[in-house]
């Protein structure tokens, strides 16, 4: 089923709300497709790897790389997704370095996902916005089952925020598809708190600031998680490598071709193989066939 006013029509005018500035980029990329930044040392291409053997080495490694895969992509999709925890995992550089190269996405016209599944109550929430708010994200992962309304300090200054619902890892099925005694899942639970908030976070376009992570995998499930969120965009993990297809994620989208944002991280980034010389290359091409085999599913591209 189609939103009304889906499109954003003013495009003359800053664009302050997340969901409005979103739907923008994937109406002009004509791509409802994310890229997932999940930079693993081991996994790079050697021509990227440091031949030191020191933490320090890897993430100025994985620093270089990340930007040739930045640089790969630009212009074919209209997002990515940082993974936090591949450069948390170095300490203050590794921040340094997330942080940089999220401003290297923006400058390239890419919208900008940290995944950093943050979510807590009171002072610790406000401290973790802060440091949120500190880089030039869009938006962030959040946790809700702290309870949906604390995570509103996110979402301040035109930030938008990506709740979990329903994930794809197999092992979430033992909390998220339990029963409620109403007959709703615990997913579903938390999906009508999501859809609770809309009145004061939708943008023009007719989308919320709070959106929803859905996993691919979980296509059973889809039909009756869009029935209980409409107003919200689907940040959809698992495609691809992880075993998803086609046939799993288009249920997600509305008429238009809008709703739901398809993310793929190892079958892009790292296309090449780690013996490619010409791995940036294989990551353009990959990246522009993510972007037209979803494009085209949806009817955004003939």
């Amino acid at each position: 089923m189609a939103l009304e006013n889906a499109g954003v029509t003013d495009t003359t005018t800053a664009i302050t709300h997340p969901a409005d500035r979103l739907v923008r980029a994937v109406q002009e990329r004509r791509a409802p497709v994310c890229v997932g930044i999940d930079p693993v040392f081991e996994r790079l291409p050697r021509v990227t790897r440091s031949v030191v053997d020191t933490p320090e080495a890897e993430i100025e490694s994985i620093d270089r790389f990340t930007d040739e895969v930045l640089v790969a992509i630009s212009g074919l999709v209209p997002c990515v997704k940082f993974q936090s925890a591949c450069f948390e995992r170095y300490g203050a550089r590794g921040i340094e370095v997330l942080e940089s190269n999220i401003d290297r996405a923006r400058s390239l016209d890419l919208h900008v996902v940290l995944d950093a599944k943050r979510g807590d109550i009171g002072i610790s929430n406000e401290h973790y916005a802060a440091a949120f708010h500190r880089t030039s994200a869009d938006w962030i992962t959040l946790n809700g089952y702290l309870g949906i309304d604390s995570l509103r300090p996110y979402l301040a200054g035109g930030h938008g925020g990506f709740v979990l619902v329903r994930t794809s890892n197999p092992e979430g099925s033992a909390l998220q598809s339990q029963s409620l005694m109403d007959g709703r899942s615990v997913a579903e639970a938390v999906a009508d708190l999501v859809a609770q908030q809309d009145d004061a976070l939708l943008g023009d376009c007719g989308y919320s600031s709070l959106g929803v992570v859905v996993g691919a995998t979980q296509g059973q499930e889809h039909t009756r998680l869009r029935a209980h969120m409409p107003r919200q965009l689907f940040l959809v993990p698992g495609y691809g490598a992880q075993g998803a297809g086609l046939s799993d994620i288009l249920d997600l989208f509305h008429a238009d071709g809008l709703g739901a944002l398809i993310t793929a991280s190892r079958s892009v980034i790292y296309a090449g193989g780690s013996e490619d010389s010409s791995w940036a290359a294989a990551v353009t091409d990959a990246a522009g066939s993510l972007a037209d085999e979803i494009g085209r599913a949806v009817g955004m591209r003939s």
